[in-house]
């Protein structure tokens, strides 16, 4: 079973937790392995990493270098500190073709300065997903479409692509399934992701999400 299917690409929010062990990395796997394990099970990954600390282009590097072509990093950008924009897009380029869609998180209320700023700091070419929790926000999805960019969890507005977030577990088969038609039907990329928890749940509905696509 592949990866990713008909353009949706599937994974979780990091992967680096022992407690996956055993029930997603075998007993005995190194967490140095732990990428290159997980690359072999899903095509993305979000890097929520660089939200908080921006690690060097040898890091980024290193990271790409243990997954296969075809894989994609969605780097987290915390759209409240400004002052990494210069170096951001810049650090994150060091991933090279393994750079997929970036999540702009904004946990404030609406300010379109900030969404205007952001979008003029980074290459136009970047995958932009506005993660933007208040309710404030509701009607920028033109906006950012205009730019190339999505919202995330948007499905309902026009957009080159997708950014889907599964938060609230736990999720029954049915709803998963439920998913996977809207999803199948998509005509531009989709890049979705599973909430980490402590049990291996994420990787678990991943897979199972990746198997009814297929279906």
């Amino acid at each position: 079973m592949g990866a990713s299917l008909a353009g949706v690409h599937v994974g979780t929010s990091g992967w680096s937790y022992p407690s996956w062990k055993p029930g997603f990395y075998p007993a005995g796997t190194d967490a140095k392995e732990f990428l290159r394990f997980y690359a072999g099970h899903f095509a993305t990954v979000e890097l929520n990493t660089t939200g908080y600390r921006l690690p060097g282009e040898q890091q980024f590097a290193r990271w790409a270098e243990q997954t296969p072509p075809g894989f994609r990093f969605a780097p987290k950008l915390a759209g409240n500190r400004p002052r990494m924009l210069a170096e951001f897009g810049p650090r994150v380029r060091a991933l090279g073709d393994r750079l997929g869609p970036i999540r702009v998180q904004l946990i404030n209320a609406r300010d379109e300065g900030i969404i205007e700023l952001i979008l003029g700091s980074l290459d136009p070419e970047l995958l932009l997903a506005f993660d933007l929790a208040h309710p404030s926000w509701d009607g920028i999805e033109p906006r950012l479409a205009q730019a190339g960019a999505v919202r995330v969890n948007d499905l309902d507005h026009e957009a080159p692509f997708r950014y889907m977030r599964f938060r609230d577990p736990p999720y029954a088969e049915e709803e998963l399934a439920a998913w996977a038609e809207r999803l199948r039907s998509r005509d531009e990329p989709v890049f979705a992701y599973f909430r980490h928890e402590e049990e291996p749940t994420a990787p678990h509905y991943a897979r199972c999400l990746l198997d009814l696509l297929a279906q």
